[in-house]
C-alpha cells in the first residue's frame, strides 16, 4: 500500500560541513559546522560539533568498512557572530592564534569550555581547531582537529558568506498594500497627503 501525504513522515535536515580525519591508530577526530540563521529576535550562530574516532576502517569480503566517530560523546559549542569573525581573523592571516592564543571561553552551569584556533606550519601548513571542556565534576575532554588548507578555504568562504544570514536572517517577502490603498493603521487622508507631497517633490 502506498503512503499518503498525510501518513508520510518528514524530517528537517540542516545542511552542514564536516571535516573527517580518521587514522589507522583510531586516534583521529572530526568536526561539523552548522549554520543557524537569525530569526525573530534571536541572533544567528554557528554550531561546531567535535567527536573522536570510534573505530578504524577495514576491508571485509572485498568491501570497505568506513571508520566511525563517537558522536554520542560529542562536544558542541555555539559561536556568535563576533566569535565567527574572530575565527576569520586567523583564517585570513590577521592573527596566528584566536584571541591571542587564549581561545574563546564559554561558561555554563554544566561546564567551562575553551575553543582554540591557530595557524600551523609543521608538519604541513594547516590550522588546528580544538575544544577543551571541563564539567562540574572535574572531567576534562579535549579534541583537536587539523584542518587542511583546502578545508580551510572552503570553511573560511562558507563562514564569511554565512555571516550575512547570521546578522539578518533569511530574507522574506514583505507583502505591501497597493500604492493607492492605505496601509494598515493609515487613514485615507494620510495616503492622499503623501501622494500630494510626492507630486510636489
Amino acid at each position: 500500500m502506498n503512503e499518503t501525504n498525510e501518513t508520510r513522515k518528514t524530517f528537517d535536515i540542516r545542511p552542514c560541513y564536516t571535516c573527517c580525519h580518521p587514522n589507522a591508530k583510531g586516534t583521529g577526530s572530526t568536526v561539523r559546522f552548522e549554520l543557524h540563521p537569525a530569526h525573530d529576535t534571536v541572533e544567528g550562530s554557528v554550531f561546531i560539533t567535535f567527536a573522536t574516532q570510534k573505530t578504524i576502517g577495514s576491508y571485509e569480503n572485498g568491501q570497505r568498512i568506513l571508520p566511525t566517530f563517537d558522536w554520542a560523546n560529542r562536544v558542541t559549542v555555539r559561536l556568535s557572530l563576533n566569535e565567527v569573525a574572530q575565527m576569520l581573523e586567523v583564517f585570513r592571516g590577521y592573527r596566528e592564534k584566536m584571541c591571542d592564543g587564549n581561545g574563546l571561553f564559554h561558561r555554563t552551569a554544566k561546564a567551562n569550555t575553551i575553543i582554540t584556533l591557530e595557524h600551523r606550519l609543521e608538519p604541513t601548513p594547516a590550522y588546528m581547531l580544538g575544544v577543551s571542556r571541563k564539567d562540574v565534576e572535574g572531567e576534562l575532554k579535549r579534541i583537536n582537529v587539523f584542518l587542511s588548507m583546502p578545508e580551510t578555504i572552503v570553511l573560511s568562504e562558507a563562514l564569511a558568506s554565512g555571516m550575512l544570514y547570521m546578522a539578518f536572517g533569511v530574507p522574506k517577502v514583505i507583502v505591501r498594500p497597493p500604492k493607492d490603498e492605505p496601509a494598515e493603521g493609515q487613514t485615507e487622508e494620510q495616503t492622499t497627503e503623501q501622494k500630494a507631497l510626492k507630486d510636489v517633490a
